[in-house]
């Protein structure tokens, strides 16, 4: 019988699919002396000389997070049933709601000789980024009293060796919600006095629509900003005059362009953004953020210097062969009631060499 010959392909290595997840492979197992095997809760960043594109996150090594404990936001089926009913015949009422899954985020990361690139990745069947968004019905101002999505990310300084976890680091004191508006505010806070932890927060609407996270820090006393001040308040003619915002007597001070708003005519489907999110400066801008629905999921990438200067922000750097320990928080629709972090993950950043693609002839 006659043998097939089969034609030689030559590929160039960094057109293959699985090279950058083969090269991180070899990058790690070098890493830990070729013996020992990479150990589970780690985030590896491969170095790259330019910002990743997509098909360098395609081909990258992933790690799967599992946070806990958090809420689900479902549509209601049936919005118009009596409360009643569902009072006296929903077991959770009285015995607990059950508890909700872990939920797995998966995440990916690269650097390059100045900026350290994150992606996350999670399954989110509602999209919540429209918070307290109004709308105008042709008559008056309507708030739909929405909540929004979002994560954080909590990183321990060098110098602090205890075991970190987001639930074992902080709590929240004080915090609470009537209805759909704030009746106190967020003292999320560390357990104990002792050094300051670097705290990133994306919001899908009030910092997502502007592409940043916010950068702060955290310690015994509550969260800081790395610059002093607040960013976000409500979109309300009633806060401004001190009073509790979006009831149904309130309306607006500002419309979707950033107008003030006044009687002159405007046509009922018309709407205002909830919240007013001033632009970030300075030492508060560190942290980019690009965010995309990619079917049932949240997508987001970060993008953030790995020294910037401020002394409340981590340094990265690949000469930390232990990595960085961080926690991750997940919000689906709330405020507080949030998914977390219970094992003490770790990003590490592999050597240059493990992470350089060549391409020979």
């Amino acid at each position: 019988m006659n043998r097939i010959r089969r034609p030689q392909i030559h590929v160039k290595y960094a057109r293959l699919p699985g090279v950058l997840l083969l090269l991180a492979v070899v990058g790690i197992s070098a890493l830990f002396g070729g013996c020992r095997q990479p150990e589970a809760d780690r985030l590896y960043a491969l170095y790259l000389e330019h910002p990743p594109t997509e098909a360098d996150w395609q081909r990258a090594l992933p790690h799967r997070v599992e946070v806990r404990g958090g809420r689900v936001h479902k549509v209601e089926v049936f919005p118009d049933i009596d409360k009643d009913t569902v009072h006296t015949s929903t077991p959770s009422c009285h015995h607990g709601g059950t508890i909700p899954r872990p939920l797995p985020v998966e995440m990916k990361a690269f650097y390059t000789d100045r900026d350290l690139f994150l992606r996350l990745r999670w399954r989110d069947l509602t999209r919540d980024d429209a918070m307290n968004r109004w709308t105008f019905d042709g008559t008056k101002w309507v708030n739909n009293g929405a909540l929004e999505d979002g994560f954080g990310m909590l990183w321990r300084p060098d110098e602090e060796s205890r075991p970190f976890t987001c639930s074992l680091a902080c709590h929240i004191e004080d915090f609470g919600v009537a209805g759909s508006t704030f009746h106190a505010t967020n003292h999320m806070k560390l357990e104990r006095p002792g050094p300051w932890y670097d705290l990133w927060n994306w919001k899908a609407d009030r910092t997502g629509r502007l592409g940043f996270a916010d950068d702060r820090w955290l310690d015994h006393k509550g969260m800081h900003g790395d610059l002093p001040g607040e960013l976000h308040r409500p979109n309300s003619m009633r806060a401004e005059a001190g009073e509790k915002p979006f009831g149904p007597d309130d309306q607006p001070i500002y419309d979707g362009k950033g107008r003030r708003i006044d009687g002159s005519f405007r046509p009922a489907g018309s709407q205002a953004p909830g919240w007013l999110t001033e632009r970030p400066s300075g030492r508060r801008a560190d942290i980019r953020a690009v965010a995309i629905r990619d079917g049932d999921f949240w997508v987001v990438t970060l993008r953030r210097a790995l020294d910037t200067g401020d002394p409340h922000d981590i340094v990265f750097s690949p000469a930390a062969r232990n990595g960085f320990a961080f926690g991750l928080s997940v919000m689906d629709h709330t405020l507080d009631e949030h998914y977390a972090s219970r094992a003490e993950e770790r990003l590490v950043l592999l050597p240059a060499a493990a992470g350089d693609v060549r391409q020979p002839e």
